[in-house]
């Protein structure tokens, strides 16, 4: 048997296991609500993914460990799957509903027509693409009419996949030797708290538990209802955006909830390993650590510039009005977290905002935050690597020929094999950002109405689709044509990984005809 095949299909395996755990916790929470209607389809969508994922673990048991190419591979076609398995409760339970049989006492509060959106199956993979990328882009129009249990399982999908799906699979079946290493580091992730790769995304869990209590709590006092509380803290902790109300936190029309979810959006901005430290009591990394300098400052920065577009050109009248809305959408936005609280209902939408605004905003989406963290994006390590690089090769004009130099970068002095390598891969990554950025925007120009939108709406939507941010000018939802809605799949999947390791796996399977021997 194929060594790459058997690696793939027990690591596939065990992420399948993990995501029918997930739909189990779900099914305790459809109990709690009351709707034992969903019950029977969560039944199945767990079975299904178990069903397989343990067939593969056990074939495939005695499988080499994972080596970069496979690792790659697996984080490619692992969040592919657990996307696809995932989109089962969305189907199903609209499927349910629809055929409405008669011994599970179908409410009629439940024949909706967003439900019905996700009987079509390309509808239901977004959703669930969107909520492990923490994308947040909807085929919904209206979350409020959800049964409470979709309006969960959307919310935590994407608190799981701000951590990571590997991450939470090596936190749970993984043991020590077994390749965790390799897996880790091939879902964007470099940076360890501990020698062990187990114990470092244990670690990170019990961060991220912690933050999301925290962040629960917070939204609770401020006077967010509990339930929208629990499912905010979750999706803003994990910059992922769903909400479950129709204009996201707009909905509230709260300046202390809005101003309460910046630190939320901010804590899910900064890396993993830096909340350790600052946790132990070593402080100084808020001003020692690079991204964190940097996030903290493309915040201040961000918002200002965004601030005076959208005063001084009177899209508001009010200063402080002003000050409230483009703070909250730039770091919801930089976050890649894409709350909103810019829409029609309340105030000037963001789709009609001037378009030196709106790129504004776009360009927050592109760049991103801290890599380490739970964010999209190119990341702002990347941007630092490329701006650093750049000034250290201009600067090459002004020495001697016989110079020894080197290129700090995060307190990291590295001599010019190291430099290079480091700045080749920041310049790789936003080259071919930008190339499928530039593509996406193409074919969302051939298919849509442009009567309806604008070029900076089309470039605005796209960068949140690849950043994996979630804020809309209005363009996604059910009746968006079905080709723009599989090239937001590639965008948010690629996105999430950083283009490389899907790129890998596609290379593996058009020019080789499957897998690498």
């Amino acid at each position: 048997m194929n060594g790459t095949k058997a690696t793939l299909g027990r690591d596939i395996g065990r992420m399948l296991e993990a995501l029918a755990g997930l739909v189990g916790v779900t099914a305790v929470v459809a109990l709690v609500w009351g709707e034992f209607y969903v019950v029977p389809a969560l039944a199945v969508s767990a079975a299904i993914p178990f069903g397989v994922g343990y067939a593969l673990t056990t074939l495939f048991e005695d499988a080499e460990d994972p080596g970069k190419l496979h690792g790659m591979m697996v984080a490619a076609s692992g969040w592919f799957a657990v996307a696809l398995f995932g989109s089962l409760p969305f189907l199903l339970v609209a499927w349910t509903v629809k055929l409405d049989p008669a011994l599970l006492s179908v409410p009629s509060s439940a024949r909706t027509s967003t439900l019905a959106a996700f009987t079509e199956p390309l509808n239901a993979f977004f959703e669930s693409m969107s909520g492990f990328t923490g994308t947040g882009l909807t085929m919904t129009d209206n979350e409020e009419v959800l049964p409470r249990t979709l309006q969960w399982w959307r919310s935590f999908i994407e608190w799981v996949g701000g951590v990571g799906v590997i991450v939470l699979t090596t936190a749970i079946l993984a043991r020590p030797g077994s390749g965790s290493l390799t897996l880790y580091e091939s879902e964007a992730r470099s940076e360890k708290i501990h020698p062990s790769i187990v114990s470092t995304v244990r670690t990170i869990w019990w961060i991220f538990v912690l933050f999301t209590f925290v962040s629960i709590t917070l939204l609770w006092l401020v006077g967010m209802p509990i339930w929208g509380a629990i499912n905010h803290g979750m999706t803003g902790l994990a910059t992922g955006g769903f909400s479950i109300t129709d204009n996201s936190i707009a909905t509230y029309d709260s300046v202390a909830i809005d101003f309460a979810l910046l630190p939320i959006m901010t804590l899910g901005s900064i890396a993993f390993p830096i909340h350790f430290l600052i946790l132990r009591g070593d402080l100084k990394n808020f001003y020692t650590d690079l991204q964190t300098r940097w996030v903290l400052g493309g915040f201040t920065l961000g918002s200002a510039f965004l601030w005076a577009l959208v005063y001084f050109g009177g899209t508001y009248g009010s200063a402080f009005t002003a000050l409230r809305y483009a703070l909250f959408q730039f770091v919801s936005a930089m976050s890649c977290t894409g709350f909103q609280t810019a829409v029609s209902s309340t105030n000037v939408a963001l789709g009609n905002w001037t378009a030196a605004a709106q790129l504004t905003v776009a360009g927050g989406m592109v760049v991103g935050a801290a890599a380490g963290s739970t964010v999209g994006g190119i990341k702002l390590i990347r941007l630092a690597t490329l701006i650093k690089g750049i000034q250290h090769r201009v600067s090459d004009v002004f020495y001697p020929t016989s110079a020894v130099r080197r290129l700090e970068i995060d307190g990291r002095r590295l001599d010019e094999r190291e430099a290079r390598r480091e700045f080749e891969e920041a310049g790789i990554i936003a080259v071919l950002w930008v190339a499928f950025l530039t593509v996406a925007m193409f074919v969302l120009l051939l298919v849509l109405p442009m009567s309806e939108y604008t070029l900076e709406n089309v470039i605005f939507e796209v960068a949140s689709a690849q950043g994996n941010v979630g804020l809309s000018a209005g363009i996604t939802g059910p009746s968006m044509p079905d080709l723009g809605k599989v090239m937001f799949l590639f965008n948010m999947w690629i996105g999430r990984l950083e283009i490389i390791p899907v790129l890998v796996l596609l290379r593996a399977i058009f020019r080789r005809g499957g897998v690498y021997r």
